[in-house]
This record gives C-alpha cells, structure tokens and sequence, in this order.
C-alpha cells in the first residue's frame, strides 16, 4: 500500500522564497513536487497567523470603543468634581436614569406610533453599537462594500418584520389602495428578493486573502439581526395587543435594575457571579422583591383605563389607530380566594378574598422573569464586553454606557412576554384573519362567506346582503 506523508515546511522559507518545493515522502522515498497553488496556499496561511498574532496583540478595544460609564459632562463636573469618583459615578447614573424614566413617560403619552418610532430608533442605535465592534475588531474598514451591506440588510430585515406587522394589522386599509393591495400579497417575496441581493452583494464583493473576515463579519451581522431585530419585533407586537403588555414588563425591568443597583450599592457584599464582579446576591435578591411589588401595583393601576388596556387597531371611520374596545376578562375585576397561610399574613381571616383584575395574575409571572431570568440577559452581555475587554458598548447615556447597555434584558423580556401571550393569553385579530381571506381567490372567498352565513343564520341571526 502507498502510504503517503507530508514532510513539515517552514512557512516563513515558503513566504521568503516563493518557488520553493514543498515535499511528499511516500514509502519508497519518492519526492513528488506540488504545484505553485500549494506554495500559494501555505503563504496565505502564514499571512492569516501573522493577521492572529497582530490581533491577538491588540484585541484589547477599551480605547477604541469609547465607555459611558464613566463619563461626565462638562456641565457637571465642576459641580460634582468634589466628590468621590464612586458617588460622581452614583449621581451621574440616577440624573440620567430620571431622565430616561421621563422621557420613557413622555412617550407613552404621545402614543403607540410614537413608541413603534421610538423602538425603531432604540433598534437601529443597539445594531449599529454591535456592528462598530464588530468592525473594531476585524479591523477591516478597506474592506469594500461591508459596512454598507450590513446596513442594507438591517433595511431588508426591517421591511419583512414591520411590514408583517402593517399587513396583519393595517391589511383592510391596505388592500383598498392598489399599490399596496401588490405589496401586501407579494411581501414576503419582496422580503426574499431584497435578501437575495444583499447575498449575491457580499459574494460579489469578496476578496482574495480576506474571505475569514468578511464571513465572520457575515455571520456578526446576522447574529446581531437575531438579537436586535427579531426582539424589536416583538416588542412592536406586543405593542398591539395592548400598551399595557408592553409598559408593565418594560417598567419591570426598569424597576428591577435600579433596585438591584440601589441596593447592591449600600448593602451589597456577596459577589454574585464573576463575570460581573459589581453584581451582588443582595442586589439581586432585593431587586426581584421591589420589582414583584411594584409589577402588582402598576398592573392593577393601568387595568383601570381603556388606553392602556384595549388592543391598538386601525379604526376606518377615524382614519387612525385607536385603543378603543370592549374590555377583555383579563381587565374585569374578579374575586380571588387567598390561601389559608396568606389570609393569615394579610389579616384577612374573617374574609380571605381580594378583589383584582387577571392581568395583575399574569404580571406576577412577568415580575419573576425579569428578576430570576432577566438579570441573564445583562450578564451575557457583561460576558461579551469581556470577551473584548471593552466596558460599555458606546458612550450614548452618560453614566450607564450606550443604548445595548440599557436595553440586553428589554430585548430578552420582550421574547418571554410574545411568547406568554402566544402559549397563554391567545387572542385572535379579525384584522390579520381578514387579511388573509382577501389573499384566497373570488371562489374560496364565497365558499368562506356562504359558511359563516349559514351559521350566523343557525345561531338566529339574520343576514342581509346590500347589492
């Protein structure tokens, strides 16, 4: 048998003299030469070690990627400049916080459209913080065409996304204008065609001696399309079903930061996990019980007005949403039996009975997840700043770093709350039900038509048909 085996070259004398031969050792000492392609290959390989070695050098990005954390303006540091760089930091955090708290507010006041806008523009300012990394790291801005495609492909994947949302949502209106009436039959193939040239873009635009790079800044962009976009979209469709499935688990999360900090800053001794050496089991622990609270409260004051409450739908009188409707059981309120030990607790002994709306059952479950599971979404993205020795992900909010900083456990709260409400809390829209019967052909159409009149008729309703 002919058994073969490489003889080991040095790839710097491959690099250092191009036409030398690389040798084969069969069992007859044979020596076969290979081909230029092969001596071609191994300089390339030596070129992609030295590329590791540089980067492995200088994979420390703490001085490209500026941090906010420890950021003050310059308006305020005269004033603060005499305290302690930890309280400095402690004051900088809560004016900021607040600040955010009132916006945040503000608007929700404006509305749902204003906080679809506001979650677009949070959407695109948390993929272009992961994308700088990502270009931070590679070190690749010759690249040609790179940075535009993964902005094109942020573009691609919001139109399919928030055009599923329009369609399902907004369908009836736009079925009655004939442009739209296309756009909203064909979606998802226009979705599928805008994907399919940024994919035959970046194959175009590869480059020799280049192509690890550019694949793994292919796979970075995707990765950060899962991460932003999908959870953005969700965050819209919750949106949807209501404000209030949107603004209780937002103020969750809120809420349970701040307390975890607020009491991992004065009482705090017991490290919680390495990876973030700051986070404490006290803070962690007291963070879950002001949130678990305060998800009660705040659920059982906003299921008091239809604003927060009625699911957001297109009203075709108006010409606008509107957050009108008939309250669902889930905003009625109910008795509830307490257990014998809480009766106990609560001194309810004689009458062991509360009086709340469903929802606030529901935003029980909520509070849990953005204590127990929602403090994970913070600490993976404490282990990806690690992994690039980096401190925040930008310097945007003064204080606390950049917008991915503020909203890793939004984006992770927002998938557990669609993902409830789609195992649990099941709720039909006659406009995505509608949208989808005008996509069925003139024949099916009737059948559909006459079946749901002859029940309607079964059920002692009478049906007339204006010609």
């Amino acid at each position: 048998m002919d058994v073969r085996r490489r003889i080991p070259v040095n790839p710097q004398d491959v690099k250092n003299d191009p036409g030398q031969i690389c040798e084969i050792k069969t069992d007859q000492d044979d020596r076969v030469a290979l081909d230029s392609d092969a001596a071609e290959d191994v300089e390339i390989h030596d070129e992609s070690l030295d590329d590791k070695s540089r980067k492995g050098a200088n994979s420390d990005l703490s001085k490209t990627i500026p941090s906010g954390t420890n950021k003050t303006p310059d308006f305020l540091l005269v004033y603060l400049s005499v305290l302690p760089l930890r309280w400095q930091n402690w004051v900088i955090r809560g004016i900021f916080t607040l600040l955010m708290s009132l916006f945040f507010a503000f608007v929700v006041y404006l509305g749902p459209l204003a906080l679809m806008i506001t979650t677009l523009c949070v959407q695109v300012k948390s993929f272009a913080e992961i994308i700088n990394i990502g270009y931070a790291v590679y070190r690749i801005h010759s690249l040609p065409w790179f940075r535009s495609l993964s902005w094109y492909f942020l573009i691609a994947s919001n139109y399919l996304f928030y055009g599923e949302n329009l369609v399902d949502y907004f369908g009836i209106a736009a079925n009655r204008t004939e442009p739209l009436r296309v756009l909203v039959k064909y979606h998802r193939f226009i979705s599928f065609s805008l994907y399919i040239i940024g994919f035959v873009w970046f194959v175009l635009s590869l480059v020799k001696k280049n192509y690890m790079k550019q694949f793994s800044l292919f796979a970075w962009t995707h990765i950060a399309l899962l991460i932003v976009v999908t959870q953005s979209y969700f965050i819209i469709q919750n949106i949807f079903e209501g404000l209030i499935w949107f603004i209780v688990p937002v103020s969750m999360v809120i809420i349970n930061d701040i307390c975890a900090y607020m009491v991992g800053f004065f009482i705090g001794r017991t490290p919680l996990i390495r990876l973030s050496p700051k986070k404490t089991w006290e803070g962690y622990i007291g963070g879950g019980f002001f949130t678990v609270i305060f998800g009660c409260l705040i659920s059982h004051l906003l299921c008091r007005y239809d604003y927060f409450v009625c699911p957001v739908v297109f009203d075709e009188d108006l010409g606008r949403m509107s957050t009108a409707c008939e309250r669902s059981y889930l905003f009625r309120l109910e008795d509830y039996t307490l257990p014998l030990f809480l009766s106990g607790i609560m001194k309810m002994r004689f009458y062991p009975v509360i009086r709340t709306y469903p929802f606030v059952i529901h935003s029980f479950y909520f509070a849990l997840f953005s204590s127990i599971i929602g403090p994970f979404g913070g600490l993976f993205a404490s282990g990806f700043k690690r992994a690039f020795k980096i401190k925040d992900f930008g310097d945007f909010i003064p204080g606390h770093g950049g917008i991915m900083d503020r909203f890793d456990c939004q984006y992770l709260m927002a998938t557990f709350v669609k993902v409830y409400i789609s195992s649990f809390i099941i709720s039909p829209s006659p406009q995505h039900f509608y949208s989808q019967l005008l996509k069925l052909p003139t024949e099916h159409q009737l059948v559909i038509y006459k079946a749901l009149q002859e029940s309607l008729e079964r059920e002692g309703y009478r049906v007339f048909v204006k010609l």
